[in-house]
């Protein structure tokens, strides 16, 4: 009686198919069984202890889909990155930060040298999430520099100037690919808040000791784009210029007394003097490789570009420190040198992966003399 009978096919499953879910730091991906109609995914996370209301799930989940048995139903597999929420992460709104700020900083009286200090916080990066940690670390990060630099302030000088050196958020549209999309801990808008909020308590700390100049300069990850590709003024459209306007605005209004300074609108950097020094601040995006910014700094000194004028160069972009000793001075006075800013970021894993290099974290202090031309030294705090 069973010689008609046929075993069932054998069920061809996806090789890679492995159900359940992972979770490491603040992000996971799970993955669903074979399933006949497509699942509550919020309800499916509830139900492995990840309840909605704490956890979110990034962009759209990918499937992976097989017959039951031949004429039978199909079944589908659902896979999908989720993360904890940041919305109720206590981040240091700038308004609300402002809020304890309500009038002009009292400066501490100390023995006031003829000398400037520079301070070149670059690659915060704001919101990418790393090898490092992610925004709660690179905080934790940022305040211990402050917390350095701020022992350098005390030693007294005539002004402070804070250049923002670039890439203060990590943006969403930098690139023409997902990666940002999933590596992100905030949103452009958290990433926006956050960084001022950052540079707000480093003007407020630097306040205390000395007059203050801020600058912001163009970059790749600031810079306003679509699909990868930049559109607008350099000088105007950049999150990191969005930002020192809203900073314009806050420290005008609580009666703070700082000095600002951003490109022209065609422009991605800026030059600036103080004594017999004359600085440069670009973000370096203008190169592929280090040594490509000293080249470009020779270049535009031929096309009589803004930074033919300096004396030194300060760039960023590739995440590590270097001074480089460089030509001549305009006056004979001594040499040209090129600095490049190391990064506070959360790590650039692609990029350690391919090349094997990586370098520590911290932010570049100088100091300037008023009436000498500066040689080389740099503080990496």
């Amino acid at each position: 009686m069973l010689e008609n009978l046929e075993p069932a096919p054998t069920m061809k499953v996806p090789k890679d198919f492995r159900p359940g879910v992972q979770y490491e730091g603040n992000e996971g991906t799970a993955t669903t069984e074979g399933l006949a109609e497509q699942p509550n995914f919020d309800d499916f996370l509830l139900e492995r202890g990840y309840p909605p209301e704490e956890y979110e799930i990034i962009g759209t989940p990918r499937t992976s889909q097989w017959q039951q048995r031949e004429g039978g139903e199909y079944l589908t597999s659902y896979r999908f990155t989720f993360r904890k929420k940041v919305a109720d992460l206590d981040l240091p709104a700038l308004f609300s930060v402002a809020k304890r700020t309500k009038s002009a900083v009292t400066r501490r009286k100390a023995k006031v040298s003829e000398k400037a200090l520079i301070i070149c916080p670059a690659d915060f990066q704001v919101g990418k999430g790393a090898s490092r940690g992610g925004h709660e670390e690179l905080i934790a990060r940022v305040f211990e520099s402050f917390g350095k630099i701020e022992t350098q302030m005390k030693q007294g000088y005539e002004r402070i100037y804070i250049l923002d050196m670039g890439d203060i958020i990590e943006s969403f549209n930098s690139k023409a690919k997902f990666e940002q999309v999933q590596s992100n801990t905030l949103s452009p808008m958290q990433q926006t808040d956050l960084a001022a909020s950052l540079m707000f308590e480093l003007i407020k700390l630097a306040a205390k000791y000395a007059p203050v100049t801020y600058g912001s300069i163009a970059s790749n990850h600031c810079q306003n784009r679509f699909m990868g590709q930049a559109v607008g003024k350099p000088g105007l459209d950049d999150w990191g210029i969005v930002i020192l306007q809203q900073l314009r605005r806050l420290t005008t209004e609580i009666g703070m007394n700082v000095d600002y300074l951003i490109p022209q609108p065609d422009e991605e950097g800026f030059a600036f003097q103080y004594g017999v020094n004359t600085i440069g601040a670009v973000h370096g995006h203008q190169a592929a490789r280090p040594a490509g910014v000293k080249k470009w700094w020779s270049d535009a000194s031929f096309g009589n570009q803004w930074a033919s004028a300096c004396d030194v160069l300060i760039s960023a972009h590739f995440h590590h420190l270097a001074i480089e000793e460089l030509g001549q001075r305009h006056d004979g006075n001594g040499s040209k040198f090129w600095v490049q800013c190391p990064t506070s970021d959360n790590g650039s894993d692609w990029y350690r992966r391919k090349s094997g290099q990586d370098s520590s974290t911290g932010i570049l202090t100088m100091e300037l003399d008023k009436h000498t031309p500066f040689s080389g030294t740099v503080t990496k705090q």
